[in-house]
């Protein structure tokens, strides 16, 4: 089974780094195989709802979207991780999270989501609902912890202070392995849920 893994920080070995590297370890022990992508760096532009992913079946901007969306359909889980700026996520992580989720046609019903923030000292449970609205849109269960998915630090490494912070990442490892493999083998036996036709309404009519 993996996890895809998205970094939405800019830096290289910061804080967010530091927290998914919690992650990452504990997935070894559970046998879960993972993939680390970090995009905060990368120049990535926002949706502009043309629409020609519906014909095309991949985002008009060919970039490192596109090279996420296999990965995203591939894996069992998703995990993204963010600062945390002015109480919200990195815009650049918001922009690849618009464009992946919409451009991406296939069903996520029973991949496994999870949001994870990090932060100097606020902010972070503003950020985890907004990355958690991704995944309760499109039918993925939503992994938690001990507590909500946020470690603390400003200055690169002190997250490592964080002693509870990497414990509830440690915790929540632990919970979306076993989440996954639980709905893996409840497919075998019972299929995912019966699917309805989408019977979209606007509040104008």
């Amino acid at each position: 089974m993996k996890v895809l893994i998205i970094n939405g920080s800019p830096r290289k070995d910061g804080n967010t780094s530091i927290a998914i590297n919690e992650l990452v370890k504990t997935f070894q022990t559970e046998g879960i195989e993972t993939e680390v992508c970090q995009i905060g760096n990368k120049d990535i532009r926002g949706c502009i709802a043309c629409g020609s992913c519906f014909t095309k079946g991949k985002c008009v901007f060919d970039d490192i979207v596109n090279e996420l969306a296999p990965k995203f359909e591939a894996a069992h889980g998703l995990i993204v991780a963010s600062p945390v700026y002015y109480a919200s996520a990195n815009a650049t992580l918001i922009a690849c999270l618009d464009r992946l989720f919409y451009s991406t046609h296939f069903d996520k019903t029973m991949k496994v989501g999870a949001a994870v923030t990090v932060a100097r000292r606020g902010g972070c449970s503003a950020t985890f609902d907004e990355l958690n609205k991704f995944f309760t849109i499109s039918g993925m269960p939503v992994a938690s912890s001990q507590y909500w998915n946020s470690v603390h630090g400003r200055e690169k490494g002190e997250a490592v202070q964080d002693a509870e912070g990497l414990q509830t990442m440690r915790i929540l490892a632990r919970n979306i392995s076993f989440l996954m493999k639980s709905i893996d083998l409840g497919k075998e036996k019972y299929g995912l849920p019966e699917k309805e036709a989408w019977q979209p309404t606007h509040f104008i009519r």
